[in-house]
């Protein structure tokens, strides 16, 4: 039988002189692309610690705000990954968070690089329709509801 993981989407942005970027990691790990901060809830972890815990592990920056958008989804990975025997794909919850632009400090084994770029730019630069659409709800709030 195989199961999903529990899992944050964590859209990253940074406002800087009336500026909206988003940060993107180009993945290695797995497969190759580029993604958003993302990753597993822990057994008995809350949804918030995770969001911060996974930042924190993936870029090495701490939260200023933190927005859950209550938009879920999931879908499965192409193949059994190694390090995830019994597990078919990932749900996720979609939360946005507020950082300081700064030097971003890559867990090596995952991904590659980073980049900071503008909603547009970003839109194009994501490799899965998920992510794009989570992008789209986040750069659709941060325009009207204004964080």
């Amino acid at each position: 039988m195989t199961r999903l993981r529990k899992a944050v989407f964590i859209v990253t942005y940074c406002i800087k002189k009336n500026k909206l970027n988003y940060l993107i990691l180009e993945r290695k790990l797995h497969w190759k692309g580029w993604e958003f901060p993302k990753g597993g809830i822990n057994f008995l972890e809350s949804k918030k610690n995770a969001v911060k815990r996974e930042l924190f592990e993936e870029t090495g920056s701490k939260p200023i705000k933190i927005k859950n958008h209550y938009f879920k989804g999931k879908y499965n990975y192409k193949e059994e990954l190694k390090d995830r025997k019994g597990i078919s794909g990932q749900t996720f919850l979609l939360f946005s968070v507020q950082v300081k632009k700064q030097k971003v400090k890559l867990d090596k084994k995952e991904h590659k690089s980073y980049l900071w770029l503008d909603f547009n730019k970003t839109l194009k630069k994501l490799t899965h329709k998920n992510q794009r659409q989570c992008l789209r709800i986040v750069n659709n709030w941060l325009k009207h509801d204004k964080p």
